[in-house]
């Protein structure tokens, strides 16, 4: 089945119910799963969860204490699929940072993507498609798009 991975932004919406577009990215995440796609994470999803979880509400973030961020954290990593940073994810960051160049904070974009090559996902669940454009092979669909089909 073809395999997703999880931008950050979901994360976010999926673990507060206040959140805008929880109940959509919920949905929606439930029905990839009823189809029976494998829905991946890897390791800087989390820390970067970790980040706006654990950030003040002031400054954009969830306001959580780290008790509750890691309980987020495991019950993410215990209904996706979490793979590994395998050796080959720096070279690979490295080729695509230089390639186009990627500037700031695109670099972590830009690693999200290389770990998406690296595993051979070729679809990324996500609120900012934006972050994923120009990127051969790799197809950002926001929940409102999977709905649709």
């Amino acid at each position: 089945m073809s395999e997703f991975l999880i931008d950050t932004s979901i994360l976010t919406r999926l673990a507060d119910s206040a959140q805008t577009l929880h109940e959509a990215t919920a949905r929606c995440v439930d029905k990839l799963l009823v189809d029976g796609r494998e829905l991946c994470i890897v390791p800087q999803c989390l820390y970067e969860f970790w980040v706006v979880s654990t950030r003040p509400t002031s400054v954009n973030g969830l306001g959580r204490t780290p008790i509750q961020a890691i309980a987020d954290v495991r019950v993410f990593k215990a209904a996706f699929t979490l793979l590994d940073d395998p050796p080959s994810l720096y070279s690979t960051w490295e080729s695509l940072v230089l390639s186009k160049p990627v500037l700031g904070r695109k670099a972590h974009d830009a690693r999200l993507v290389a770990a998406m090559m690296v595993h051979g996902l070729g679809k990324v669940l996500t609120l900012n498609p934006q972050d994923f454009q120009g990127y051969l092979g790799i197809h950002a669909l926001t929940p409102g798009e999977v709905a649709a089909t």
